[in-house]
């Protein structure tokens, strides 16, 4: 076996292959860029080497530098994760040739598989059913339009050597064609360093279903069940499972050998990942196939009992795959959701800054379920404007579909995040919609269920009763601290108890009365009292308790007079008073916000790649005003009325802060 090995790779998947070879027994090598120095792969590898600058294109896009740093360490393997070079032909050819193993497949398998457009010939000529398309190279707008007028719209571009969703735009008309043509083109350039792209017939209504093959160098394949991702914003996937809903076993057998005779097809010898778009009929087209471990792989290796790292370094280093097809068994159900640095109330754009608190809920064991939190930061780090936006993948497994949602929700609700916008918020509130629990999914499911933007849920009926009495116990929790200080301190005015108070909670108003009962803090409403059984303290992030002996998980922040809740997927601040206290509270005066409808603000931090305006400029709703780019994705940022151009305050080049005023109109 390999005594050590390299990641050419960052973040939570450059942590997630140390552990595997940690626990064989495989020393490991980090590389890192200048914003990494810091960072908790570089922590975690026994050695490691930095690479270059902050951007990727110069530092973990150079092949050079890799090779420079595993003959500098002696590593005798390179496991490349996940985006980066994982998927570059040139890469595993330049590591053979300079004697060093590449964990993945081998360069002719890259090429047949990791092209988008060569990858769907390939699946033709393997009997695998494939999407309507034109699967040549497209040099302009109008020869895009012109194949997409054949085609039948609507149409989807996407990057040849694309993946994680940049360079891949849908498009409903020729207008959104040539526009979506170019910006794919860009996309696809500064991300993959290759700017072609092909069109193909979107399905309406589909489900992403992708299927895990694992195959060795003697020409064994196998399947690992299938993986549904249709949850998906910006066509880059937000919440995975294992198995899925839509499929019965005679699907899945029928999409695992078609999966498996295309790997044999072009000699797949490692981890890998067939993609498939499957209509709600169960009827499936081939997508493309992922020439390395994907993002999701967790949750089936939760399902299988197979860790996908090992069974890839092991591969690499010559051995037979010890699993047969008739071994794989899938076991129960997992779920896992995408925590992203993005603001979902801002359609989902990127969030960067410094992790003031970072506190994922325990792994391991929570009643029947597991979780499972892979990650790659820490409390203190920065999130990056050069990187993906990934925090972590919050993962459960369980005996049934039902019982991994609900331990997903539980994870979530415990899991505190401040000084960036994160999408715990959207994630929660998925895990209680009705038409995800019943598993009534398509890759518009966003979109759909979503049509206005995302925006806090207040919380209702048995959800607000259950946050209202969490609020009660920590305003009681903070009066016992103050009543034993003012005790203490001779010549303070004590603290006095009132036993009555009242919660002003996302425009419900609920009156209870508090008494201890022991550990209990029972808190009596008019229609019923909750038992509150807590060790949480004031300043903690995360409430845990039970309510009524169901154990139960709350996000808290102290605000003004109460306490900022978020629980099951409802966010909501908590005012509480006793009687009279809500009587001077009604006369307060309420802050009215500014008019910020003047001004085009920046969304989030990036970098104006360019101004489409000039002063005195007359422009309508949904024209194009700015493009900003954040975590390799464009933003074109549009007019949302009709208005005139009264100032430019960015140019082309300038990086700006979260808000930062773009335009001004008159």
């Amino acid at each position: 076996m390999f005594t050590k090995i390299l990641i050419a790779n960052r973040g939570e998947i450059a942590c997630r292959v140390i552990k595997t070879a940690r626990r064989m027994g495989i020393r490991t090598v980090a590389v890192y860029s200048d914003a990494d120095r810091d960072a908790l792969h570089v922590e975690m590898a026994d050695e490691a080497v930095h690479i270059g600058a902050a951007p990727a294109a110069q530092s973990y896009l150079l092949i050079d530098r890799i090779i420079a740093a595993c003959k500098a360490t002696g590593a005798e393997a390179v496991h490349p994760g996940y985006g980066f070079l994982s998927e570059r032909e040139a890469f595993a050819r330049a590591l053979k040739e300079n004697g060093i193993v590449f964990i993945g497949p081998n360069p002719g398998a890259i090429a047949a598989m990791g092209d988008k457009i060569e990858s769907k010939k390939a699946a033709a000529a393997a009997k695998v059913s494939t999407v309507p398309g034109f699967l040549g190279v497209i040099e302009s707008p109008e020869h895009a339009v012109t194949i997409a007028d054949e085609i039948g719209y609507p149409v989807m571009i996407k990057a040849s050597a694309g993946g994680g969703g940049k360079g891949m735009r849908i498009a409903h008309s020729a207008a959104e064609v040539a526009e979506g043509f170019a910006r794919a083109k860009s996309e696809a350039a500064s991300s993959f360093g290759d700017d072609r792209v092909f069109v193909e017939k979107f399905i309406v209504d589909p489900r992403h279903i992708e299927i895990q093959v694992l195959g060795d160098k003697h020409g064994n394949v196998i399947y690992l069940g299938e993986r549904e991702c249709s949850i998906q914003r910006r066509n880059q996937k937000v919440l995975e499972e294992a198995p899925s809903p839509l499929l019965d076993e005679a699907t899945r057998r029928k999409m695992g050998e078609q999966a498996v005779a295309l790997a044999k097809a072009v000699n797949y010898d490692s981890a890998g990942t067939v993609e498939f778009v499957a209509g709600q009929d169960k009827s499936f087209y081939f997508l493309e196939m992922n020439t390395r471990l994907q993002v999701e792989h967790p949750v089936t290796e939760m399902v299988t009992g197979i860790d996908l790292v090992e069974q890839m370094i092991r591969v690499a280093y010559g051995e037979k795959l010890a699993i047969a097809q008739e071994d794989v068994k899938l076991d129960g159900w997992a779920v896992e959701s995408r925590v992203y640095a993005e603001d979902p109330t801002r359609n989902f754009l990127p969030s960067t800054g410094r992790l003031v608190t970072y506190r994922p809920p325990s792994e391991g064991p929570d009643g029947e379920a597991v979780v499972r939190n892979d990650t790659g930061v820490f409390e203190g780090g920065e999130i990056s404007i050069y990187y993906d936006p990934m925090i972590a993948k919050l993962v459960t497994h369980a005996p049934t579909r039902e019982a991994a949602i609900k331990a997903q929700a539980r994870a979530l609700d415990a899991f505190a995040i401040d000084g960036i916008r994160h999408n715990i918020p959207f994630v929660s509130a998925v895990m209680q919609h009705p038409r995800w629990i019943a598993g009534r999914l398509s890759t518009g499911f966003i979109a759909e269920e979503f049509p206005e933007g995302f925006s806090l849920p207040q919380p209702q009926g048995e959800t607000a009763l259950r946050m209202a009495a969490i609020a009660i116990a920590c305003d009681h929790k903070l009066n016992r601290r103050k009543r034993q200080v003012s005790a203490q301190m001779e010549g303070w005015r004590k603290v006095s108890f009132d036993r009555q108070r009242i919660v002003e909670l996302g425009g419900e108003r609920f009156e209870g009365e508090v008494s201890e009962q022991g550990e209990a803090v029972l808190v009596a409403f008019p229609e019923r009292s909750v038992s509150v059984v807590s060790d949480w303290a004031p300043g903690e992030p995360v409430w845990r308790g039970t309510l009524d002996g169901v154990k139960v998980a709350a996000q808290v922040r102290p605000i003004l007079n109460g306490v900022a809740l978020g629980h099951a997927g409802a966010y909501a601040d908590a005012h509480v008073y006793t009687p009279r206290e809500a009587e001077l509270a009604a006369l307060m005066p309420e802050k009215v916000a500014a008019d910020a409808g003047k001004f085009l603000l920046c969304p989030m931090p990036g970098l104006v790649k360019s101004i489409a305006v000039a002063v005195g400029q007359e422009v309508k709703a949904g024209e194009p005003l700015a493009m900003v780019e954040a975590m390799k994705m464009e933003n074109v940022l549009r007019a949302e009325k009709d208005a005139t151009v009264a100032k430019i305050l960015a140019k082309e080049g300038d990086s700006l802060a979260v808000d930062a005023v773009i335009l001004e109109f008159a």
